[in-house]
């Protein structure tokens, strides 16, 4: 714990199986992960009615993690909400930002703010409760094995709840769209459910990240797999707002459309090399799908953890 500073309604399963190599690649085990050194990042604009809910149920759930609410000036008193928590549980923290500004450098602030203060996992989730704390514990386990776990929708195992044909077909699409494009061999490269080891976001200059939207968790993740780090998917459950409005846009789509085509007429393809790091240790082997840096466990049953 750091001091304080400032129309379809039906549950999806992917049945679809990964492609793998023949391969066998030698998993590396990571320093365990210390649950004392997590923070979970969420940002909030006007979440009133959702974030006293998923605040209760993260700290419930991982009773050790800290939560980090990055508030953009909420008209509907958000913030308020948030330091009114905040006073009541030594394991929450609040960042005020002057206004809207993007869900790409809500999340910079957050990552930047959690690096200086030394916490060694962090994590990002939404505030409305579309994405599952009791959950929480599978990114991290698997965490033991990876240098960033994302909580996929679409490797089998994952789940998507009450959302309609279109949004489904919205994030199917963007996804094919974006291993097509890229490259990269990820199921759910814009899900916005994930847990990053901090040498991941110190590899970045964050402050030059631009991206925003869902194209700014694209943006991670691929950058986070060209540069040799090594990425695990985990079935999650994900289930649509009851609350609130959802921040899709036309040009949250447009954005993550150009940039990726930006991305891929000017990057070159390479297979990345993996990065080693001086704590790690030889593990059974293991089948990766397409790239040695990309693993899907579908050991894990979903639903609720």
């Amino acid at each position: 714990m750091t001091p304080r500073n400032d129309t379809d309604s039906a549950t999806h399963r992917d049945a679809t199986r990964a492609d793998t190599t023949a391969d066998m690649v030698p998993d590396q085990e990571r320093k365990r992960v210390d649950p004392n050194r997590v923070v979970v990042c969420v940002p909030t604009y006007n979440e009133r009615d959702n974030l006293p809910d998923t605040a209760r149920r993260l700290r419930t759930a991982n009773p050790t993690v800290d939560l980090l609410v990055i508030d953009d000036a909420s008209p509907d008193g958000t913030g308020k909400i948030a330091d009114e928590l905040a006073a009541s549980d030594d394991h929450i923290h609040v960042l005020h930002r002057e206004g809207k500004s993007g869900l790409g450098t809500a999340y910079v602030a957050g990552f930047s703010w959690a690096l200086h203060h030394g916490y060694t996992v962090i994590v990002e989730m939404d505030a409305d409760g579309s994405h599952q704390p009791e959950q929480l514990p599978r990114l991290l386990a698997a965490l033991d094995h990876a240098d960033l776990v994302i909580g996929s929708r679409w490797i089998p195992g994952g789940e998507v709840r009450n959302w309609p044909r279109r949004r489904f077909l919205l994030s199917r699409g963007a996804n094919l769209y974006v291993r097509a494009a890229l490259g990269i061999p990820l199921r759910d490269a814009t899900a916005g459910f994930r847990a990053y080891r901090a040498d991941v976001l110190r590899d970045r200059d964050l402050h030059r990240v631009t991206s925003q939207g869902y194209c700014f968790q694209v943006d991670l993740a691929w950058q986070a797999w060209r540069r040799g780090f090594r990425v695990r998917e985990v079935p999650i459950t994900f289930v649509e707002r009851e609350r609130g409005t959802s921040k899709m846009s036309n040009a949250v789509v447009a954005e993550a459309l150009w940039r990726v085509a930006w991305w891929a007429a000017t990057t070159r393809r390479h297979r990345p090399t993996p990065k080693t790091t001086t704590d790690t240790t030889p593990h059974e082997p293991l089948h990766t799908p397409q790239d040695r840096n990309v693993t899907q466990d579908r050991n894990v049953t979903s639903g609720h953890a």
